[in-house]
């Protein structure tokens, strides 16, 4: 399941993973993202709350979720991540290469300095 919650008159979008990711919980999302994309042309930002993200439930959900960022990630501005992981650090390197998005890690400490970083003009 991905929990959303949005920000700044549907600019910035919180998504909250929660248990193993399924398939379908990307078609769900993409229901909420899409007709926001096309009234306004972009989503600013993405918060990406990871604190709680233990994966995917099986390699179809992996697969829909690469779909799902392939299929949006030119209409998202900035993600930041929000996890204590050790991975973290090497987040932006990582979806660098896959993503148009400028991409910060941040500390869950600090999820208060990425909705206002995700809500900076640039």
């Amino acid at each position: 399941m991905i929990e959303h919650n949005w920000f700044r008159d549907h600019s910035i979008l919180e998504v909250r993973p929660r248990g193993s990711l399924q398939p379908n919980d990307f078609a769900i999302l993409a229901k909420q993202v899409d007709p926001v994309i096309i009234e306004h042309g972009r989503l600013e930002g993405l918060l990406i709350d990871a604190v709680d993200f233990s994966g995917w439930e099986s390699f179809a959900a992996l697969v829909t979720h690469c779909q799902f960022v392939r299929n949006h990630h030119r209409h998202i501005h900035k993600i930041a991540i929000v996890s204590d992981h050790s991975l973290l650090a090497f987040m932006p390197q990582l979806v660098d290469h896959f993503v148009c998005a400028e991409v910060r890690p941040f500390a869950v400490a600090d999820r208060g300095r990425a909705l206002d970083w995700l809500a900076e003009a640039g």
